[in-house]
């Protein structure tokens, strides 16, 4: 058996990069899967991978309708959420902030902070009717350092890291494990050049498996790994 076994996990942001990478160990250690993103296509691909139940859908995290409703799909074929992994991120472009148009903005704090916030509080209800379950919140390391032409994009991050925090200590007594990731530069097409001297996406899923497997008695909090060419610390 697998240390999911038969635990419903859910990953957004899963039709490519760490989130593809975490579906296909998640399903390896027999998770069932509600699985998200935006790219239709590339999720039935996935689906097919992965030789497990899953649930699919492909809709804009910015909209509550849709994410409602996939959580609800997700509960009535799969039984109710034990894990949630906030995966999903999004930064069109980099930008100085008198650059960045509000509607830009307003897409940034939607996909990384709102979305996040709406399936932390949703997927809570789940999880405190079982006893427990565990929330991954997928961070980054510019919450560690203000980088210029990131500003909208590191606030977002930011404010999610702060709500982590907070969450954290609300659900305790709950018996939820809430932990935060922070990965540093990962080689994935949210950068427009390819960059092989980062991390692959399935090393940092390795690693957010590893926090997600631990032993019942312990939590981490925060995990911040980089690759090795990465100084900016």
């Amino acid at each position: 058996m697998g240390a999911l076994e038969d635990m419903t996990v859910v990953v957004t942001g899963a039709s490519r990069g760490i989130g593809r990478s975490l579906a296909g160990r998640l399903a390896a250690e027999g998770a069932r899967l509600g699985i998200c993103g935006r790219d239709k296509a590339a999720l039935s691909e996935l689906e097919g991978e992965l030789g497990r139940p899953v649930v699919t859908a492909a809709f804009d995290l910015c909209l509550e309708a849709p994410t409602l409703d996939f959580l609800a799909k997700v509960r009535a074929e799969l039984g109710g959420i034990d894990v949630l992994i906030n995966n999903a991120g999004f930064n069109p472009r980099k930008a100085p902030l008198v650059e960045v148009a509000t509607e830009e903005f307003d897409s940034i704090m939607a996909v990384n902070l709102r979305a996040p916030f709406l399936l932390m509080r949703e997927c809570a209800r789940d999880m405190k009717e079982k006893g427990g379950g565990h929330v991954i919140n997928i961070l980054s390391t510019v919450c560690h350092s203000d980088m210029e032409t990131m500003g909208a994009y590191t606030a977002a991050k930011e404010g999610l890291r702060a709500l982590t925090n907070v969450f954290r200590k609300e659900v305790l007594d709950d018996g939820i494990r809430v932990t935060a990731v922070y990965p540093g530069g990962t080689d994935t097409d949210f950068r427009p050049n390819p960059r092989p001297d980062y991390m692959k996406p399935s090393s940092v899923a390795d690693a957010v498996l590893t926090a997600l497997t631990l032993p019942e008695d312990l939590v981490v909090h925060e995990l911040t790994f980089r690759p090795m060419v990465e100084n900016n610390f």
